[in-house]
């Protein structure tokens, strides 16, 4: 007697790594489009200080037009509410309540995962560039300057931050991580001259802000955009640095459970 397979038999094992990685990556984006706080963090709050401040005469940002100094800020903002804020206080929750454990176990590598989490910051991070875009056009933006130095300066942000963030994570408590997480964001958003000038600072203290990472990634964008400079070497290599470092710390420190 001959045993015929079917066309529906079983076949166990994992999926293409590939797939589960893609797969993952759409999970972690659907939870960060769902998280309210996450939203918060990265369309309403740059979204509503872009229109405030340009329409509004607040701050003094120099010659020309307001949108013109905030956009690029702004565009560095959202990676640091991407990279950093909203992917340090996720990481930080997940690895409290065991999700992390849970998925360092399945067939998906450890690197895997991380690799699925920064496709999702970098799906959201897309998302909120064309919404402030956009948006900033509609004010009357003007930006010049080189593409490719824009993108090169968007990557290493978000390698720097997204490297902050997982240390952050993976070091302290999540409680902690949430208070540190948004205290950061604050304070880098008022001395990392998103909105307010460097130049507004003494001279001392811009000599130490300008080494941040959101610091670097703000004048460099503007440097581009606004005033048409060439390849930022100095901000590249400030975000570079910053990358290295990050993102070796995380790998060698982020505690799983």
């Amino acid at each position: 007697m001959t045993t015929t397979v079917g066309a529906y038999a079983p076949k166990p094992g994992a999926a293409p790594l590939t797939r589960m990685i893609a797969a993952q990556a759409v999970l972690e984006t659907r939870m960060l489009l769902r998280n309210g706080e996450q939203l918060l963090l990265t369309v309403v709050i740059p979204t509503l200080l872009l229109v405030l401040f340009s329409t509004v005469d607040i701050v003094d940002t120099g010659a020309g037009e307001a949108v013109d100094f905030l956009a690029p800020g702004i565009l560095a903002l959202a990676v640091l509410s991407t990279a950093f804020t909203g992917q340090a206080i996720a990481t930080g929750f997940e690895r409290r309540y065991g999700v992390l454990k849970r998925l360092a176990s399945s067939p998906l590598p450890r690197w895997g995962l991380m690799t699925a989490k920064t496709a999702s910051v970098l799906v959201t991070e897309i998302l909120q560039i064309v919404l402030l875009t956009v948006i900033a056009f509609a004010l009357g933006w003007s930006p010049h300057g080189n593409p490719l130095a824009v993108l090169l300066l968007l990557i290493l942000g978000t390698a720097a931050f997204s490297g902050l963030g997982l240390l952050m994570a993976g070091t302290l408590k999540a409680e902690a991580t949430l208070a540190a997480a948004n205290l950061v964001f604050l304070l880098l958003l008022v001395g990392g001259g998103v909105i307010v000038p460097m130049g507004k600072f003494p001279a001392g203290a811009q000599d130490v802000l300008g080494l941040l990472p959101i610091s670097a990634l703000s004048d460099g964008l503007r440097d581009v955009l606004q005033h048409g400079a060439g390849m930022p070497w100095e901000n590249l290599g400030i975000l570079a640095v910053w990358a290295v470092v990050a993102l070796a710390a995380a790998g060698k420190f982020f505690r799983w459970e």
